[in-house]
């Protein structure tokens, strides 16, 4: 089984001498944060819409 992990290259941990980062890591972006363009806004409705329509129209026509 492969080991991904590269356990040799890692040095050993040491509680007594912890080393910080060189630099802050990237600031994260994530959907629920992110600003919505209403183009975006419009083309999430229109999935939305068809969506309900072949959920539902297939199902009544076929009632």
């Amino acid at each position: 089984m492969a080991d991904d992990h590269h356990e040799e290259d890692r040095p050993d941990y040491d509680p007594e001498h912890v080393e910080l980062p060189a630099r802050e890591p990237p600031l994260r972006s994530t959907a629920p944060q992110s600003p919505f363009t209403m183009s975006q806004v419009g083309t999430g409705l229109g999935v939305l819409l068809v969506g309900l329509v072949l959920t539902f129209g297939l199902a009544l026509a076929l009632a």
